[in-house]
């Protein structure tokens, strides 16, 4: 059995345990998001932190922002799931692979 395949199916196994931790952070990211939006709706005053300090934005300002970066971090999300795609069938692809040789 190769071991080059070996360390290949390695190597592919810890970029998808990488990629899995990303996409969760960005998940949780997201779901922060949605959760300040809803709370600009209700709320009458809205602030932003600024280095050390808060400091009252408009509402209207606030909600793009936050907004532009949910889409932002959508489209990262999508390319994220293309991304594990794409490991899952070279992990399997090599797997196949060692199993072919075994034989």
């Amino acid at each position: 059995m190769d071991q080059s395949t070996i360390a290949q199916l390695q190597l592919l196994q810890q970029n998808l345990q990488n990629l899995l931790l990303q996409k969760k952070q960005l998940q949780n990211n997201l779901f922060e998001l949605e959760s300040a939006l809803q709370e600009i709706k209700t709320s009458e005053k809205c602030y932003k932190i600024l280095g050390h300090i808060m400091v009252a934005f408009p509402k209207d300002v606030l909600s793009k922002e936050l907004t532009e970066k949910k889409e932002m971090n959508h489209l990262r999300l999508k390319n994220y799931l293309s991304q594990e795609e794409k490991l899952k069938r070279s992990i399997e692809d090599t797997q196949k692979e060692i199993m072919q040789e075994k034989k």
